[in-house]
């Protein structure tokens, strides 16, 4: 149908399928999601209007949508141990918004880690509204560990007494301690937010901490490490349930997205299978041992490793910009984003580093001496980064590498 209704998207879909199934995606913000979780967020649910929540719509004929809304709420709450959950914001960074409306008043204090050492623009960030709309104080982590100081952390939420404090990060490779981030809450009066929008997969696969015994709220997108459709899940303690519904609808954000609830309800169901728990704990094991290579190789590691999907990579050493990294990888078929590192002297448009992520790659079913071969294709390209002839003999052996894990074999658009 679409072929013969749009033959020019059509064809640029297709041309991205294949380039998908072609490339190696290192972006750790990035999975590929089944074609189950596609077929639900291509259905005709898209036709339905279902402003409100289930059994409160403001529109009629909502008997299926909020079974199916309904199944959604009750396999999140299940997934991560929760009392509340909230299935309907857009994004992430909608759900980092309602959160905010929620639990501030606009002016008020919050700490979020700084954007340039692995934070997120929602939170904090001057440029972003979470900068705008509230006074920030920015924490760090350390310059020669790249790692949080907890007990630093503390010092600084006493002194400034904020209302919220986020935990969770887009470029930090370390697991979070949770409760020490409670003790700090308590400390100052602040309430506990967690953004594990990147771990997300592996918090439900429980191979990494969880922050429900901790956290007054958790936001996370569902596209990451869970494998589902872009969107995102607010989850929280009963008790918060009424003020986080209301600030999400009718506060910021009109109709759901019901099919994309669909595709949310399929991939909770999808990460509460055995397969999806030993799925997670190869993303953690791939992405160690691409670590783990690229260091036998001359790459600095921030932080050292990781224990999680992300490797953070400090190019200084070798005398490339993450930009000029990025975009020289790409050019041979490995798909991977620049990123500052701590206390970067390059602007965020150039940076000194680039970010790696595993998720994607265990989804097509590669294994710890994959990732070695995927770290002598990064160290070959990077070792001459000018070399034309270089990347396309790479881009050639990585197209022959990626076809030894087909991707959406059966998959027509």
């Amino acid at each position: 149908m679409l072929n013969s209704s749009d033959p020019e998207i059509h064809k640029l879909i297709v041309d991205e399928v294949q380039k998908q199934r072609d490339t190696i995606d290192l972006i750790a913000s990035e999975n590929y999601s089944s074609e189950a979780v596609i077929q639900a967020m291509g259905s005709p649910l898209t036709n339905k209007y279902a402003e409100g929540y289930p059994g409160k719509r403001y529109y009629a004929g909502n008997q299926y949508i909020d079974q199916i809304e309904s199944l959604a709420i009750e396999r999140a709450k299940k997934l991560f141990k929760v009392g509340h959950a909230n299935v309907q914001p857009h994004a992430g960074a909608v759900a980092n918004l309602a959160t905010y409306f929620a639990f501030m008043e606009l002016g008020d204090t919050f700490m979020g880690l700084e954007l340039s050492q692995g934070g997120h623009l929602t939170h904090g960030s001057p440029v972003n509204f979470s900068g705008k709309w509230y006074k920030v104080v920015p924490y760090h982590v350390e310059k020669e560990t790249g790692t949080l100081d907890y007990d630093k952390i503390k010092k600084q939420a006493i002194e400034t007494k904020p209302k919220l404090i986020v935990a969770g990060y887009t470029a930090y490779p370390r697991e979070i301690d949770y409760k020490a981030f409670r003790e700090i809450c308590d400390a100052c009066g602040a309430y506990l937010m967690a953004d594990i929008s990147h771990f997300a997969g592996l918090v439900a696969a429980e191979v990494i901490s969880s922050p429900a015994p901790y956290a007054d709220v958790i936001t996370s997108t569902t596209h990451k490490t869970l494998r589902g459709p872009r969107g995102a899940i607010i989850l929280s303690k009963e008790e918060h349930a009424s003020k986080i519904d209301k600030a999400l609808f009718p506060g910021i954000q009109g109709g759901p997205l019901e099919h994309v609830i669909a595709a949310k309800a399929v991939c909770f169901k999808e990460a509460s299978t055995p397969e999806f728990k030993e799925y997670a704990k190869q993303i953690i094991k791939n992405a160690k041992a691409l670590g783990e290579e690229l260091s036998s190789l001359g790459f600095e590691l921030v932080s050292g490793g990781t224990d999680t999907h992300l490797l953070l990579v400090d190019l200084t050493n070798k005398g490339i910009t993450g930009k000029d990294a990025q975009f020289a990888l790409e050019e041979a078929g490995i798909i991977a984003n620049r990123n500052t590192v701590p206390y970067d002297q390059r602007s965020p448009f150039i940076t000194s580093g680039i970010r790696l992520g595993s998720a994607a790659c265990a989804t097509r079913g590669m294994k710890e001496s994959d990732m070695k071969v995927i770290a002598e294709f990064i160290s070959r390209v990077l070792s001459n980064t000018t070399n034309s002839e270089l990347k396309s003999k790479v881009k050639e052996e990585v197209k022959a590498f990626c076809n030894q894990f087909p991707l959406y074999a059966n998959y027509k658009v």
